[in-house]
């Protein structure tokens, strides 16, 4: 089977910082993909919570957050699926006021309708397992991954991502989820850290004798030295937590012994999690590629420019790099790997986000490990029908990838 290439537009020459900021509010599920057409997916509208108002939960310019809600039926009917949008972080007052002006900081300029695909389908032949469970997407609207407590009087910003997720959690609960016989929570990139930080809490809203469990997409952010010898991401992540108050939100398994930036980083906490979590991740990570691994900052003479717009490019030091990384990622998951609980999905592709992507989630040519595709892994692990501890082949190995390839254009 030949490797899918899907190409992405990105601006170059003027237009780079803009796109290197961007990128970490970019949810590469939301990019325009040249490929097939495909059937029209389920439009579902948007529910402003009302009840977050009282609760001070609100979005970075003081607007209440929202979600998008689709009712299950039949044997789904009790059934909840909870995904968190995912979308970057802002980390210090420049990045935060200017994401109050998008639908990552504000409900007033949030989609009214958004199609519900992959996981989050209602079609059994596009969503076998999930597709008539009630299926809600939480929208990112605080830039700290659902975990932030504070506020910065002098740029009128409001840090209450904490309070979102309660309001959010309690809101849903009121709505049926109290009901609920089974339950999953899910998130891609920012929104899979947030699952991450937020999986046992989740767990914690049910009672003991109900099927809880946990799935991270593209969460796992990794503490890497990028091509400069920097710490591009850690110093993002930091500027998230201080700024934003994070830290007195994070599991304090973790703050009991690290610093709150390090207790950011998911590989410093996800083993402690009780609740069965599944980790589905690309070992060639294409945010992480692009923002932590080879950012413009760390790449001034442009070395690796064409390697990060397409793997094909990359030169053999190069791709040695990134085995590294892929290294210290299989490193990162080792203490999750050894309980029989948790899943894992990690397949030798350079892609971010295949949860809500119909091709990658479950499509005639989704990528495979072995003989197994992601909704089938993550099935099989969610009803235990199997255990699933699926790692690939370092690259170029996996034929069956669907690879972010981005394509350069020119702002005039």
């Amino acid at each position: 089977m030949e490797m899918k290439l899907f190409w992405v537009a990105v601006f170059v020459g003027f237009g780079l910082s803009r796109w290197v900021d961007g990128f970490e509010d970019l949810n590469v599920t939301e990019v325009s993909f040249v490929e097939e057409e495909a059937p029209k997916p389920l439009l579902v509208g948007l529910t402003l919570i009302q009840g977050a108002a009282a609760k001070e939960a609100f979005c970075l310019d003081g607007t209440l957050p929202a979600y998008h809600l689709h009712r299950g039926y039949g044997s789904g009917g009790n059934s909840w699926l909870i995904q968190l949008e995912g979308g970057g972080w802002c980390y210090d007052s420049r990045t935060c006021v200017y994401r109050k002006t998008t639908r990552r900081g504000s409900s007033n300029y949030m989609e009214r309708r958004i199609p519900f695909t992959g996981i989050l389908s209602n079609k059994a032949e596009e969503n076998p397992d999930f597709y008539n469970w009630n299926r809600v997407k939480l929208r990112y609207c605080d830039g700290a991954s659902f975990s932030g407590e504070g506020q910065n009087q002098d740029k009128q910003l409001i840090f209450r991502g904490q309070r979102i997720w309660l309001a959010a959690m309690e809101d849903l609960m009121s709505k049926g989820m109290r009901n609920a016989n089974q339950a999953l929570l899910s998130g891609c990139s920012a929104g899979g850290l947030a699952t991450i930080l937020h999986c046992d809490e989740f767990r914690e809203l049910f009672p003991s004798n109900i099927k809880v469990k946990c799935l991270s997409d593209a969460g796992l952010f990794l503490d890497a030295i990028d091509i400069s010898g920097g710490r591009t991401l850690r110093s993002m992540f930091e500027g998230v937590v201080n700024f934003q108050g994070v830290g007195k939100n994070l599991p304090k398994t973790c703050t009991d012994h690290m610093d709150p930036t390090s207790c950011f980083f998911p590989q410093n906490s996800v083993a402690n999690i009780r609740t069965p979590i599944f980790l589905l991740n690309a070992a060639y990570d294409a945010w992480q590629v692009q923002a932590s691994l080879a950012p413009s900052a760390a790449d001034p003479r442009g070395f690796w420019h064409d390697c990060k717009l397409n793997p094909l490019n990359c030169n053999p030091s190069q791709i040695q790099f990134l085995q590294g990384f892929r290294n210290q990622m299989l490193n990162a998951i080792e203490g999750v790997s050894r309980s029989t609980q948790n899943g894992l999905f990690i397949n030798s592709c350079f892609a971010h986000c295949q949860t809500e992507r119909q091709d990658t989630w479950f499509a005639d040519d989704s990528p495979l490990i072995g003989n197994k595709g992601i909704a089938q892994a993550v099935g099989d692990w969610y009803f235990e029908r199997s255990q699933v501890k699926a790692i690939d082949c370092a690259y170029p190995c996996d034929r069956t990838c669907h690879n972010l390839v981005f394509r350069a254009k020119t702002l005039h």
